[in-house]
């Protein structure tokens, strides 16, 4: 339901939601990627319903001079993703764009090594690969994300949000071979609108979640 009423309780509650989904992708061969913070609280809901690992892949957005919050492109991994036509209109000047890509992508190394510390990263080759997030707005950073993991070659690549946009979906489905999406309210206004509670993830928390999920997956079934 729309409009006054939330769609999901929270993170976790939207996380099982959207696990509930994606029970056909069940297998050894399957790896949960999630996108911090939030992301990694919906991602652990799916990674445990299913049995799967549970990694990070850290998307930034490139904002635009003055406006962080307006993206003019995103970067994953080494994935560069710019938006011309807005890059245009707003006269964003290479000097400033080469710039905010270098920051952006020593942001990426210092939050993918505070996350993961010295592990590497997992073999994504001919894996079934679902990245999810805690909500998708304008895509420009999850579409970084899907071009920096089809850099990697997985046999299958799933992305599962559990609210976005109709216009976003649709930019996304190219990228991707399923997009599964529980919610696509209109007008959309923002993630955390679907959301009774939408407080912030912390640091600590990832970190903790992603190590939980380590334990698991070491342990005996």
């Amino acid at each position: 339901m729309y409009g006054d009423y939330a769609l999901f309780e929270d993170r976790v509650d939207a996380g099982r939601k959207l696990a509930a989904r994606l029970e056909q992708y069940r297998g050894p061969e399957t790896i949960v990627l999630a996108i911090p913070r939030g992301g990694v609280v919906i991602g652990y809901q799916v990674a445990e319903a299913l049995g799967a690992p549970l990694d990070v892949i850290v998307p930034r957005k490139v904002g635009a001079p003055g406006q962080p919050e307006l993206a003019v492109g995103a970067i994953g991994d080494d994935q560069v993703v710019l938006d011309q036509q807005i890059i245009s209109y707003l006269n964003v000047p290479k000097s400033y764009l080469d710039e905010e890509i270098e920051r952006q992508k020593r942001e990426i190394e210092r939050r993918m090594r505070l996350y993961r510390g010295d592990r590497p990263f997992p073999d994504l080759a001919g894996k079934t690969v679902i990245l999810v997030d805690d909500g998708m707005a304008t895509g420009s950073t999850t579409l970084a994300a899907t071009r920096a993991l089809r850099a990697r070659h997985p046999g299958r690549l799933i992305l599962a949000v559990p609210v976005a946009p109709q216009e976003s979906v649709a930019k996304l489905r190219p990228e991707v071979d399923e997009i599964i999406v529980l919610e696509t309210p209109e007008p959309f206004f923002a993630v955390g609108a679907w959301y009774a509670n939408f407080d912030q993830t912390t640091d600590e928390e990832v970190i903790e979640l992603l190590s939980q999920a380590a334990s698991r997956a070491a342990s005996p079934s």
